[in-house]
């Protein structure tokens, strides 16, 4: 029973290691998503005070290029990320999926044991009530 104490705690741990770790990559996305969208409405009012939104022109301005350049690799990271998301949400089902199967083997394991204990204490009972049963 100790070891499948154990099991339990190790599998539950795991689980929420993984949980940890989809909640990490989600708000990092979530995060790069919100700066590309800072970079996007940085990028228009640099256009819009330029009055130039040809990124092929000569005068286009330098700090909106330089922004697009950082949003776009933000964007890569995120859709990276994005992909690392899917992977580590597998891996917590997996592992979600591991501790269940020990949590369901540990209640059958103690309902057996249960039955087995009851079926003890009515034999038990049934010696003492043949006993009694013998000497009336």
């Amino acid at each position: 029973m100790k070891s499948r104490d154990t099991l339990i705690r190790l599998k539950r741990f795991q689980v929420d290691e993984k949980r940890r770790r989809v909640v990490q990559i989600e708000a990092m996305v979530a995060e790069f998503d919100r700066m590309a969208g800072d970079l996007d409405r940085e990028i228009a009012a640099e256009e819009q005070k330029s009055g130039i939104s040809d990124l092929g022109h000569f005068a286009y301005p330098t700090y909106a290029k330089a922004a697009r350049t950082r949003r776009d690799n933000l964007k890569r990271s995120a859709d990276d990320l994005k992909t690392q998301l899917s992977d580590a949400q597998a891996e917590l089902g997996e592992a979600f999926e591991a501790l269940k199967k020990v949590e369901i083997l540990e209640t059958r394991e103690r309902t057996a044991e249960r039955v087995a204990d009851a079926a003890r204490e009515q034999a038990a009972m049934d010696r003492i009530g043949l006993a009694r049963a013998m000497r009336a």
